[in-house]
């Protein structure tokens, strides 16, 4: 599977996310390879979004989003489950985009539709925060050309945002079983 180079991360939040729908998610662990669609997302634009971490300031917890771009950010939620973004745009601009829906391709168990079920199905987990995604590890593989409709919709979980709550910063592919929530 052909890695995707850091300059398709080197760009606004909002381009990724829409470009990153199909690609393929890899996971290598523990002698096998979990492979997983992309099929929902959320754009987050950085320090000036309101629903954003980095709009907090840089702080250990979002340092990854403040470095270069192409490097997993993954953090804890509620104090049980994991989720994980890739860092977008140059250093300093802290964005990123949330992965929150696979489809299972091969060697996933269990369900992938939301974040947690997603990190927990390809067995990420914190250890994993600032990792490279041009490594063998974890990685974003190119997918066919889309052949599907993209469908964008406001984020979720973000009502605590003000008006960056209503901003449509989700996208999926239309239609597909594997989203988490329509």
């Amino acid at each position: 599977m052909n890695k995707l180079p850091r300059e398709f991360y080197d760009r606004p939040a909002e381009q990724v996310a829409r470009d990153i729908l199909g690609k393929y998610l890899v996971r290598r662990v523990d002698g096998g390879q979990r492979v997983g669609r992309i099929v929902e997302v959320e754009a987050y634009l950085g320090p000036h979004d309101k629903a954003a971490h980095s709009a907090k300031g840089l702080t250990p917890r979002t340092r990854v989003m403040f470095g270069p771009p192409g490097y997993a950010y993954v953090y804890m939620i509620y104090g049980l489950h994991y989720c994980m973004n890739v860092a977008t745009e140059a250093a300093g601009k802290a964005s990123a985009v949330l992965l929150r829906a696979l489809e299972p391709v091969s060697g996933i168990e269990g369900r992938t539709q939301g974040p947690a079920l997603l990190t927990r199905a390809m067995a990420i987990t914190r250890e994993l925060n600032g990792y490279d995604l041009l490594g063998e590890a974890l990685f974003v593989a190119a997918g066919p050309e889309p052949t599907f409709r993209i469908v964008r919709r406001p984020r979720v979980g973000v009502d605590y945002a003000g008006a960056w709550a209503r901003r449509l910063l989700r996208f999926y592919i239309r239609g597909n079983p594997w989203v988490s929530r329509p």
